[in-house]
């Protein structure tokens, strides 16, 4: 690599990566994990179509973010590059991006539905619903498809930083899943997280038609992770995102 950028963001980048199959959020190549070094201007992500089990880190892309120039690296960069560089000019919280294919997520986004907030398990991680977008219009598909499908995530989210801190994913209608967070790994943490919620929504909805829950309880199991007066987990230990 002949561009240097922070120190242990390459592997952060390729171990998200990898880890995507292993806990089975990719069919073949679907998928893909970038991480952003905000003081070099640049981030980097898995090259477009090479198999994971194939992937190294000598093939991993370095892309600029003003403008999506690659920088660094012998093949190119995923397709849904432009979405990464769309989320990262966006939200200045974000520090890598995760998509997936993965088949729970998947069935809402194709469906054009949210995934609702049905109990502690998802309030957990997302303080509220996982949003789904729009579908994109004729001009928005013919025209920068991949930096519009990012611009229709940022636009859902009323490109408020904040709320995207606090609910670090959306469904691209028809599509699929885009999760965010600190790190490239956090953000694979939540696209886990979505997977899994995705999932227990799923067979909740299949059984009964139930309210949602209470918004004191919600409440609680958000801010106990998250904010100011969080207190889950221990400060000598790497916790999961969740």
């Amino acid at each position: 690599m002949n561009l240097h950028v922070r120190d242990g963001l390459r592997q952060e980048v390729l171990d998200a990566n990898l880890t995507i199959p292993q806990v089975g959020l990719a069919t073949l190549t679907w998928g893909n994990v970038s991480g952003v070094d905000r003081e070099a201007g640049v981030f980097v992500i898995k090259p477009s179509g090479v198999p994971y089990s194939d992937l190294t880190l000598d093939d991993l892309v370095t892309v600029r973010l003003s403008d999506g120039a690659v920088l660094d690296g012998h093949l190119r960069p995923s397709t849904d590059t432009e979405t990464h560089r769309c989320l990262y000019l966006a939200f200045p919280s974000i520090g890598g991006v995760t998509h997936t294919h993965s088949t729970h997520a998947v069935a809402f986004a194709q469906a054009r539905r949210d995934i609702p907030v049905l109990g502690t398990t998802h309030a957990d991680t997302f303080n509220g619903p996982v949003p789904c977008t729009p579908d994109l219009t004729p001009e928005q598909c013919a025209k920068d498809y991949e930096y519009n499908t990012g611009r229709v995530i940022v636009d859902l989210l009323d490109a408020d930083d904040q709320r995207a801190v606090e609910v670090p994913g959306a469904l691209v209608a028809n599509h699929g899943p885009f999760t965010w967070g600190a790190t490239a790994r956090a953000s694979l943490e939540h696209a886990i997280i979505c997977e899994a919620v995705a999932d227990i929504a799923l067979h909740t909805m299949a059984l009964a038609s139930t309210p949602p829950p209470p918004r004191h309880l919600l409440d609680r199991h958000y801010t106990r992770k998250h904010g100011p007066d969080a207190y889950y987990g221990n400060p000598d230990m790497t916790q999961p995102a969740g």
